[in-house]
């Protein structure tokens, strides 16, 4: 049953489901806004993908202590991840009785939102923090880049994996734009707080701006850039942001006064990655 949804709104949108009966969508904490009174809401620690999901009776639950030792042992593994990640360590669950009902989520930043329909061929990995909510047909998952890449990245080193069939919404800052890089000669170049998400596909990597020469240097220190850009390489689907969140925070510091950015805005930036 696929997932009614609509996203509305302009600067700061949100998104309204609409839940047949028996069907269930999760968000993690922090993300829900309202729901009608029909709306059950239930918070667990595990999503889908870690046995704390979708309670199915005759499964891995139901084995006795040796099957109830395993289901644990998998929501706290799921849990832990998420807590190395930084990420919400709760998921929020909605389930309608006694007719349609409705929820709405929202991304905690202005800016747009996306919904992304799985077809179980193809998984999606998303930026931490994008995740707003799915149907609980969809199994929530953490990726650990590689050391080199995460390293070198700074925001890259974990992403959010989606799997499964059904509907992910997510959310990020300022607008999106939607491109792939096999209409670009099978590459392009980001800034790497621009990347929202992307097909299971693409080659997602981080290399240094420029050489060590003195371009090299002047693109490193005064471009804004700091010393890396993520590159993006194949033949699928890739979400940018056109707001990143170490600008954002910068532009709010300088407001405030507290600019500690210097005249630079590049490598000598505090925040620089």
């Amino acid at each position: 049953m696929t997932l009614q949804q609509e996203i509305v709104g302009n600067a700061m949108q949100m998104a309204v489901v609409s839940l047949q009966p028996g069907q269930t969508v999760y968000c993690e904490a922090g993300k829900f806004l309202f729901k009608t009174t029909n709306v059950t809401m239930e918070t667990r620690l595990g999503g889908p993908s870690g046995g704390g999901g979708q309670r199915q009776p005759g499964g891995s639950g139901s084995g006795g202590m040796g099957g109830l030792l395993r289901q644990a042992m998998g929501t706290a593994m799921q849990a832990g991840q998420r807590v190395l990640a930084g990420e919400s360590l709760a998921f929020q669950y909605f389930t309608t009785r006694g007719g349609e009902g409705t929820v709405g989520f929202a991304g905690v930043l202005p800016g747009e939102m996306r919904a992304l329909e799985l077809d179980g061929t193809r998984a999606w990995f998303a930026e931490k923090d994008a995740f707003v909510a799915a149907e609980s047909t969809v199994d929530f998952g953490i990726a650990f880049q590689g050391g080199r890449t995460g390293r070198s990245g700074g925001e890259g080193f974990v992403l959010e994996k989606f799997t499964g069939r059904g509907t992910v919404i997510i959310a990020g800052a300022g607008n999106f734009i939607d491109l792939n890089p096999a209409d670009f000669g099978g590459r392009i170049e980001v800034d790497t707080g621009c990347v929202v998400a992307f097909e299971e596909g693409i080659q997602y990597g981080v290399q240094r701006v420029g050489g060590l020469d003195r371009q090299g240097l002047m693109n490193a220190v005064f471009g804004g850039e700091g010393l890396s850009l993520a590159t993006l390489e194949g033949n699928g689907r890739v979400i940018l942001q056109s707001l990143t969140i170490e600008s954002l925070a910068n532009a709010l510091r300088k407001a405030q006064g507290g600019d500690k950015q210097g005249p630079t805005g590049g490598l000598f930036s505090t925040n620089a990655q």
